[in-house]
Order: C-alpha cells, then structure tokens, then sequence
C-alpha cells in the first residue's frame, strides 16, 4: 500500500482500509497465508472514535481511583482464576483487587462460589492465602463458615442472641465461568458473561483454551497506575523504539487494531515477517527465520518442547527457495503442535501459529489467541495510585485425552528482581525490563505534565481511546449502575 504521509492540522482522521504509514495491511497479510483465515481475522471492526485529548489525572489522581473502585469495578466482570487453579471440591483461592478480597471456591458438585473474604465478626480476612478446605475458621475468634457460605459456628454463642444464621452468611459474588476462565462480579445484575466478553468466546472457539492449563505465572509490582501499564501493551507500534531486537520478525507497522463495543478489543501483531522499518538491503527470508528462532525457539524450550521424543525440531527451519519465512515457520510450527497435542492442525493459519492475537476484555484482562502457548496477562490496582500489580501466565495445551494438570502457583518476583529473573518466561523477560524502562517515567512525567494533556492516535492507539470511553461511561452511570 502507498505510504500515508502524517497529517497535522487539518489532515482528519483515520478510517478502516485506509493506508497506513509503511508496509502492507494485516489484511493483506491474510489473504497470502497458506491458509484460509477465519473472519474473526479477516472482518475488520474498526470505528473512528474521535480525537479528544484525554486528561492526566486520571492517571495520577487517588480520587479518580476511587470513582473506579466505586462505581466500575463493583460492575464489570472480573477474571477471579482458571480452573486448574483449584481443580478439587474444597480447593480455594484468594482473589485480591480494587479494595476487595474473595475466597473463590470450588464445591462438591464441581460449581464455584465466590465469597467476600472478610469474618462478619470483627473484620479480620478469613484466609491470606490459597489452600484447600471445607470450612473457613476465623483466627481471631474463631467464627467459622462452611466452604459454600452459609454460617457453621461461634463461641460463646450464648452471647449473640442477637445474630441468626441467616444473617451471619458470608456475602457472596456473582461467578460466572468460560474457556476454564472464572469470573466474579461483585454487584448483581447486567450482561451475562457471554454478552460482556463478546464476540471473544466465539473467535475463542477454534483456539481452546478450555484444553490448556498453566505452566508459567509470574507477577511484579510495578511503579505505575494499572492503567498506564496496562495501555503499554494494547499497541505494537512502540516496538521500533522500545523492543528494536524483534523487529526483524516483527510487522509492527502491519498490525491491526480493532474494537467491538464497550468491552472487547484486539491487536493483531505479525511474526515472520520483517518490520518496514529494518533496512531489507541483504536481509533473506532465511535470515528472518533465523532471527525469529533465536527469540522465540529460546523463550518456547522454557515452558513446554514442542518436539515429542524421536521427531524432528520444528525449530530447525530450512526456508525453501520461492517461499517466505512466514510460510515456512508455519509449516514448521503446524506439524510441531499437531505432534505435540494429538490435535489436526491442518487448518490452522501461519497467523494463528506465530502472531500476536493480543485481545483485551475491559477493564483488565487480556488473553492472547491462537494455537501457540498462550500468554494471558491481568493488571490490578496496587496500594497506592502510582503503583500495581501486572501477571502473567502462559498457558498450553494438554494432549488430546489426558486429564488437565493443576496449574502452577503465581512466582512474585521481589520489588529488586527483574523480570528476567524468572528464566522461565524467556525472551518476555527482556522485553518486559525494556518496557518496565519507560513505564516508571511516564507515571512521573503524567504527574509533571504543565497541560495536563494526553493525545492519542485515531488507529494505533484506537484500542487505549476505546477503553478510556468506557472507564467514562461506568464512571457517568452509563454503564454499571444503571444497567
């Protein structure tokens, strides 16, 4: 496509199929895979959204924090866990956001409940940590609740007359489950599930995650709002400046941003492909290979071989002549998953096996698609404004007919670790610490800023305007209270 030369004063906005600033478009990449792509990667859903300048105190200002805490997290589905998380009837885990904190646990017919972590006596929180049990037994004084909520014991009940079990049940959350997801919402009432995360459980069908389980999840407090954070992985176009070691397998310039209502959005990022702004002078096909192997072979052989005994590397990739490095790796990548999983993966596409499918469901949760391990990443709010919490799991497939492992418990790296302090994450680990290089400075420059200003791109950062429209409309009553 011809370049799109920047517009400033007058150049109006952005529209969907319009030429982008180097490169071909993700659609255009789609119609060369060697195979035919689903709609979900092919219909673009792109809306201009305006070009409002947002405000940065809603960033740094501890009373727009707690207009959230109060009027949109109460309101929206929040991702609790996976169920590999607590497979067993009387296996728990406690969920932490927002000012919040559950006991989210699974029952003996298989059900889970979610219920306010906080003894109805004194205040004091029931667990701290995960575990497995069929009652909760306050350490204070020792009030105890069955695992389903309803009230178990005191002592001395001869001095509370006054408190009837039915009022000493534990407050509980709604929970609603997909794709081995577990959500709660604390206030009742709005979208179910399924219309909340739509259209994802449908794109989601092909890729499964119900069949995977957690082999990685690391986390780190990191200096800045869950916000700021958070937005610094909803657009790839940062890449040339802040990750230049993967742009030679990178098309950052050929990503698509797209947006579904209120809660729902994707950045579609392509590997095996050369970024447009790496100098092509001498650069083979092979060589894009090569590089992407040397990234990405590494981080893989972390978390799960994607060779079983006896067949070949689907790393070691020759690229024939005539045929691009995209094509090869998928190829490569298809005959290895298929090996390794006990699933047919004709079908799938060289985008589905190598890209980027980094969706985002409001407010904080943001699983990636495809067929390749998974990473799913969840922010939360820390302590303070200017600090939070960013998770990241990687999730694989279990081999087609074998039970479905417990997941590994969360690794909290300390406040003086790196994130390549946990080898396990491979090459994410250094792209984390190149992004944690950025995020500290942008929490303070938001704080220094004399306009008090942020603006935005009409395209690549459409993803960033979508979910700060919505913040807007829980914040109003728009959305939330009053639905």
């Amino acid at each position: 496509m011809a370049d799109r030369e920047p517009q400033i004063n007058g150049g109006g906005p952005y529209h969907g199929g319009q030429a982008r600033c180097e490169g071909i478009s993700w659609t255009e990449l789609m119609a060369q895979d060697s195979r035919p792509a689903p709609a979900c990667l092919t219909e673009e859903s792109y809306h201009y959204r305006g070009s409002d300048t947002l405000t940065t105190d809603r960033y740094t200002s501890e009373a727009f924090a707690e207009a959230e805490r109060t009027h949109m997290w109460p309101y929206v589905w929040q991702f609790a866990a996976r169920d590999e998380d607590l497979p067993d009837a009387g296996d728990y885990i406690v969920f932490e956001n927002a000012g919040r904190s559950y006991l989210v646990s699974r029952q003996d017919d298989g059900s889970v409940r979610a219920h306010h972590n906080v003894c109805l006596h004194r205040g004091r929180k029931l667990r701290t940590e995960d575990g497995a049990a069929d009652q909760f037994t306050c350490p204070f004084h020792g009030f105890s609740w069955n695992k389903d909520g309803s009230f178990r014991s005191m002592p001395c009940a001869w001095d509370f007359g006054h408190l009837s079990p039915d009022r000493m049940a534990l407050p509980e959350a709604e929970v609603a489950r997909w794709g081995g997801y577990i959500f709660l919402r604390e206030e009742p009432g709005g979208p179910t599930l399924e219309e909340f995360l739509a259209p994802l459980p449908d794109h989601f069908k092909r890729w499964r995650h119900e069949e995977c389980t957690t082999v990685i999840w690391v986390a780190k407090e990191v200096p800045a709002n869950w916000k700021v954070t958070m937005e610094a992985f909803m657009e790839a176009w940062h890449t040339v400046i802040t990750h230049p070691q993967i742009l030679p397998f990178t098309g950052d310039s050929n990503s698509a941003y797209w947006t579904w209502g209120d809660h729902v959005s994707v950045n579609l990022v392509p590997f095996g492909v050369m970024s447009p702004h790496v100098d092509p002078a001498g650069k083979t096909e092979q060589w894009i290979v090569d590089e992407f192997v040397k990234y990405n072979g590494r981080s893989a052989d972390n978390y799960e071989d994607p060779k079983p005994a006896g067949e070949a590397d689907p790393y070691a990739v020759k690229v024939p002549a005539g045929v691009s490095a995209r094509k090869a790796l998928g190829t490569a990548m298809r005959a290895g998953y298929t090996a390794q999983t006990g699933y047919d993966h004709e079908d799938a596409t060289d985008a589905e096996l190598l890209d980027g499918l980094v969706y985002n469901v409001f407010p904080n949760f943001a699983p990636w698609g495809g067929f390749m391990p998974n990473i799913v990443y969840r922010w939360r709010p820390g302590k303070t404004v200017d600090t939070c919490l960013m998770e990241v799991r990687i999730l694989v497939r279990v081999k087609k007919g074998e039970p479905i492992p417990r997941g590994v418990p969360m690794k909290l790296l300390g406040p003086d670790e790196p994130w390549t302090a946990a080898a396990e994450i491979g090459i994410l680990g250094d792209v984390f610490e190149q992004d944690m290089s950025n995020l500290p400075f942008v929490q303070d420059g938001l704080k220094c800023s004399k306009n008090g200003l942020i603006n935005l791109g009409d395209y690549q950062e459409i993803r960033v305007r979508q979910f700060e429209q919505t913040l807007d409309k829980y914040l109003s009553g728009e959305l939330g209270r009053k639905a």
